[in-house]
């Protein structure tokens, strides 16, 4: 079994930067599997895959093109169930500074 990686410190630093609130019972649990996560992957760094080349997905499939064209949309049936909305645009509060 590998030492532990992550403290119950780091793991309410990172709950803190999710705003996600957590009592101290689901920290430990969280604690641990990040932990058993991290162990798993310095199991995997084991692995030798000098002979592996890259590559971006898992299946050697394309992905499927369709015809690039210009439909009407969804327009004012989608719009009349906005609770704001200014012109033909969605209005929603502002969230970066």
């Amino acid at each position: 079994m590998t030492q532990e990686k992550i403290d119950l410190k780091t793991v309410k630093h990172v709950a803190a930067l999710a705003r996600i609130e957590m009592n101290d019972d689901e920290l430990e649990q969280y604690g641990a599997q990040l932990n058993a996560i991290l162990g798993y992957v310095e199991k995997l760094q084991e692995l030798d895959t000098s002979d592996v080349p890259p590559m971006a997905h898992v299946a050697a499939t394309a992905t499927p093109m369709r015809e690039d064209r210009l439909t009407e949309g969804l327009g004012e049936r989608v719009l009349s169930n906005a609770p704001q909305r200014e012109e033909r645009f969605f209005k929603v509060p502002q969230v970066i500074e």
